[in-house]
């Protein structure tokens, strides 16, 4: 038991603590590139340098389910869905860094 405590705390705190370089590996990648450079599937603007406010604005607009940008709105939400606000602010930070 104790074990299964320990590595469930270290999984937790890897996430809790997660930055937003890891985070948008995770969730963002895919679809928009390593850099942020691609259009996803070809309809999005690449995300490349983005504003830091706007990125933040337009997450927790998904994640609210009140923005449906290209018609991304259901996919985006179930991105961000489980995120917290710090890692919506890590994740936007990242972003208006990529070059």
């Amino acid at each position: 038991m104790y074990k299964i405590l320990i590595l469930a705390s270290i999984f937790a705190s890897e996430f809790i603590f997660a930055s937003g370089a890891s985070i948008y590996t995770s969730k963002c990648a895919s679809c928009h590139g390593s850099k942020g450079e691609t259009s996803a599937y070809k309809k999005t603007k690449p995300i490349t340098g983005q504003d830091s406010a706007l990125t933040y604005k337009q997450l927790n607009g998904y994640k609210n389910g009140t923005l449906n940008q290209y018609g991304f709105g259901g996919v985006m939400k179930n991105m961000v869905d489980n995120l917290d606000d710090n890692s919506i602010k890590e994740i936007a930070s990242y972003i208006s860094k990529l070059k």
